[in-house]
């Protein structure tokens, strides 16, 4: 499988008064395309902070970072917001929706700045909310909507622009356990679709979905298997 993406001794060094903190400490790691990983670590394990790499959403203090063969550890910021709305698609743990705007407009708002019409925004979005099961709900706004519903609107904004890959931050982590099924079985089917899924949980249960499981350290690589007993939703 070609690699999507390519991680060479990635480091992230921050700086806390007089204190280092080496949140990532050389890590290397590859991602194929079509792979569903799961990224796995306690609080301090570099997680979150390699999320935020991936997601062309911070720098690395050193290291190179290879997406679709591009090497974006060296990229400016203007360069790394165009490849953040091109190449990736994120669903965070707190939906991050606009609350005065309808299910409709929330999704669609990614293909603004990519400069698309109205006509086709309202298309890519209309065609990404019926994928996720809410073709009933495009002109609720996110108070009417339950809380799996919110993540489903997520989900299908994240999916508008056809990223090469979809982060998601604890996508279930403010979810009840029906919902958290339901929402998994929406990215197995993402998945069988052909995209490529990063997940970041800290719920063993639900990294069990995933077909590898990464595990952090101390900023360091401290486990990488292939999942052997893939949970499978029934939907």
């Amino acid at each position: 499988m070609k690699e999507l993406i390519e991680v060479k001794d990635l480091r992230k060094i921050y700086l806390m008064g007089v204190e280092e903190v080496h949140a990532l400490a050389g890590l290397s790691i590859s991602i194929s395309k079509n792979e569903y990983v799961a990224l796995m670590g306690p609080s301090g394990s570099g997680k979150s902070t390699l999320m935020n790499l991936l997601g062309c959403l911070d720098t690395p203090t050193s290291g190179e970072y290879y997406l679709n063969g591009s090497n974006v550890s060296t990229m400016l910021d203007a360069d790394l917001a165009n490849i953040r709305n091109k190449e990736i698609g994120f669903v965070f743990q707190t939906f991050n929706l606009l609350p005065r705007s309808s299910s409709l407009e929330n999704v669609a708002l990614p293909l603004v700045y990519a400069g698309l019409s109205k006509k086709e925004r309202t298309e890519k979005a209309e065609y990404a909310l019926e994928s996720v099961g809410l073709a009933d709900r495009m002109d609720h706004r996110p108070n009417e909507l339950s809380g799996g519903q919110r993540q489903r609107v997520a989900i299908a904004r994240a999916l508008v622009n056809n990223p090469s890959i979809i982060l998601a931050d604890e996508p279930t982590g403010n979810l009840d356990t029906k919902t958290s099924i339901e929402i998994m079985g929406i990215f197995e089917k993402i998945h069988n679709l052909g995209n490529t899924i990063i997940l970041v949980t800290h719920e063993p249960d639900i990294a069990e979905y995933a077909h590898r499981i990464i595990s952090l350290k101390d900023g360091k690589l401290d486990k990488d298997i292939i999942n052997e007993n893939i949970l499978k939703t029934s939907l």
